[in-house]
């Protein structure tokens, strides 16, 4: 990463399935992906990592909320704590795992995580309407008792499993913390940004314009490509658990993609063809990032990966003068 040199900015956004349910499984994991991220750089390009949160960030709630229910001097903690806390002891063992890599391949590169804030609309649609389950499930009674302790909150029943709070899921709008971002990409800095979609938060007009923090989940697909677009990155990458993108998929008439038009991408997702909270906003992200329907080849094809690093897209970013596509590859061996 030489600075007489222009390397291409490459986002690449891992899934919070694919670093494992325990911290153990998550060290064992990022360590395994981190000659990974190594080789990308090696080719030639800058990377900014971005992740997923769900299963870590619901470990942190549920610990809390275990905590409390045992002894009330443990305070609940609500979603934008648990969320920060997350990114800091996700971004922690990404550091550790690509430090090590570094020290093994004899390489001096600088590694940071940002613990981000996005900034969302209070007005957005979703806050009238959440679907986002978050923490445990309760009973009808307990339920009723939080509901009391907290009038603002939504609480649902969930496939007789029993009740659940739901949260909304609001459009990502600003990276807050965009500036400290691209100032140590510039210093040629590994970054780890936005993790599991970003804190939310909103500006607090009785506080002089802060921002302050919402009980909400961002979308990480659509947060790591608004991370790619303030980034001016040259493409973003998508990695997914499966063996391919693929339309029809588990039907005898299953379809892998490769090569789509960002067209196709949209009538596909139209169509329902892709898992609603799993492939669905990875095309919908992918899509969002281009600037023309037009199909162009990859300018980045990445090393043989980790089990994980099944299939991933990559599309160009729309501040790019060439056209983009909407591309499936295959990592598996």
């Amino acid at each position: 990463m030489a600075k007489y040199e222009s390397p291409d900015r490459v986002v690449i956004a891992l899934g919070g399935n694919a670093l494992g349910d325990t911290p153990e499984e998550q060290i064992a994991r990022v360590r395994e992906a981190a000659p990974t991220l190594l080789k990308v750089i090696e080719m030639g390009n800058e990377i900014i990592i971005t992740h997923g949160n769900g299963p870590q960030v619901g470990m942190i709630q549920n610990a809390f909320a275990t905590a409390h229910e045992v002894d009330a001097k443990y305070p609940l903690i609500d979603l934008p704590e648990c969320g920060a806390m997350s990114q800091g002891y996700i971004g922690y063992h990404l550091q550790q795992a690509i430090g090590v890599a570094m020290h093994k391949a004899y390489k001096r590169w600088h590694v940071a995580t940002v613990v981000t804030q996005i900034e969302v609309d209070p007005d957005d649609p979703a806050f009238l309407n959440p679907t986002k389950p978050i923490g445990v499930f309760l009973t009808e009674a307990q339920a009723a008792a939080e509901k009391a302790e907290h009038p603002d909150w939504t609480l649902v029943e969930d496939s007789g499993r029993g009740y659940r709070r739901v949260v909304a899921s609001p459009v990502p709008r600003k990276i807050v913390e965009a500036d400290s971002i691209i100032n140590l990409l510039d210093d040629e800095f590994i970054v780890i940004a936005c993790g599991g979609g970003g804190v939310p938060v909103v500006r607090d007009y009785n506080d002089k314009g802060a921002y302050k923090g919402v009980a909400a989940v961002i979308d990480k697909d659509m947060a790591g490509e608004l991370l790619a677009e303030d980034c001016r990155a040259d493409m973003l990458v998508l990695l997914t658990a499966v063996e391919h993108v693929a339309i029809n998929f588990g039907k005898p008439n299953q379809e892998d993609l490769t090569d789509i038009t960002a067209d196709q991408a949209r009538e596909y997702a139209d169509a329902g063809q892709f898992g609603k909270g799993s492939m669905e906003p990875k095309v919908r992200a992918a899509r969002t990032t281009e600037a023309s329907p037009r199909l162009v080849s990859p300018s980045l094809a990445l090393p043989e990966g980790p089990p994980m690093w099944r299939a991933f897209f990559c599309c160009e970013a729309r501040h790019r003068a060439r056209p983009t596509h909407v591309r499936a590859l295959s990592l598996s061996t």
